[in-house]
């Protein structure tokens, strides 16, 4: 009975240290937080600054990849677009007169 009873003791101390610690964590985590805010503002304001100065060249240098990926992707259609200009000159060409 006395065992179980210290055994019971050293349970709901662990769970008394357990919940110190985590308290003590918590308390720690929220102070260094409220204390390191200002650098974050301070982070975000230089990531703004920066993104408005290279932003606008990351847009020209996607927009010359898009452009680039896409004529590299139309390079294989190239002979059937020749087809159909060859095609399109013959029916063109043979096409009845239309009166002005």
């Amino acid at each position: 009975m006395s065992a179980a009873l210290v055994i019971a003791g050293l349970a709901m101390a662990a769970v008394a240290i357990v919940v110190t610690l985590t308290v003590f964590a918590v308390l720690v985590k929220v102070a260094l937080k409220l204390l390191l805010l200002p650098l974050l503002f301070l982070k975000w304001l230089v990531m703004s600054v920066v993104m408005l100065i290279v932003g606008p060249i990351l847009f020209v240098i996607g927009l010359i990849a898009a452009v680039v990926v896409g004529l590299v992707l139309a390079l294989p259609l190239l002979p059937l677009l020749a087809l159909g200009a060859l095609i399109w000159l013959l029916v063109r060409g043979s096409s009845p007169a239309v009166a002005a």
